[in-house]
């Protein structure tokens, strides 16, 4: 009898010091999973699209862009799936067009941008497969654009210079998806010319457009 009560005694004690630990753990996963932020580093790719183009200017071939950079998740309600996101990037993009007289005829962008985004997602702190939707506004200053023109009869590309820019961009975004592959649409708000931007009298008021891939990372 006296030996099943000492085995009884360290049996609870064992089982009590056991179940501590199992609680203390949680309790610390708990408070780490309680500060979880999503997406805050993102690449993309997108095929690249001129609106409202002249008469005579018509685009050809690919036109593709990358996109890079961090965006800070700022969840705003306590299951953390829904958030602002603020951030700052680069985009690099390549736009080809069909001009006469031209074998070649495109011009590349360089900007440097600043996302803010409207983040909804199903996500919890056990798995990173979850669907989201972001939309917002993108703020970008485009302090390069590269027009280059070879004709036919060159061997040589032609670099023209182009004052009338809107170096300062603004456009809305739109991502939606599902784990690793998200559909991105952006869409610019602004002209890229400036109103002294003419083609043959005709005022150059392009808008360019993007639809792509976004991938996340933490």
């Amino acid at each position: 009898m006296k030996r099943l009560f000492v085995f009884v005694i360290c049996y609870l004690f064992v089982f009590i010091s056991f179940g501590q630990d199992i609680e203390l753990s949680s309790e610390k996963e708990v408070v780490l999973d309680s500060l979880y932020r999503e997406d805050q580093f993102y690449v993309g790719v997108t095929y690249n699209l001129l609106f409202n183009r002249p008469k005579n200017l018509s685009q050809s071939g690919f036109s593709g862009g990358l996109h890079l950079g961090f965006i800070r998740d700022m969840p705003i309600n306590k299951r953390r799936n829904v958030a602002f996101g603020l951030g700052l990037g680069y985009s690099f993009n390549v736009y080809n067009m069909d001009v006469v007289g031209y074998d070649i005829s495109r011009f590349t962008t360089h900007l440097v941008e600043a996302p803010f985004e409207f983040r909804w997602r199903t996500s919890v702190p056990e798995t990173h497969k979850f669907y989201r939707i972001y939309t917002g506004i993108r703020m970008g200053y485009m302090h390069s654009l590269n027009p280059e023109f070879k004709k036919m009869d060159s061997s040589t590309l032609e670099q023209v210079k182009i004052e009338d820019l809107n170096r300062w961009r603004v456009g809305a975004t739109f991502t939606f998806g599902w784990n690793t592959f998200n559909f991105s649409f952006y869409y610019s708000l602004n002209t890229l010319f400036g109103d002294n931007a003419m083609v043959e009298g005709e005022a150059i008021e392009l808008n360019t457009a993007k639809v792509g891939l976004t991938f996340y990372i933490l």
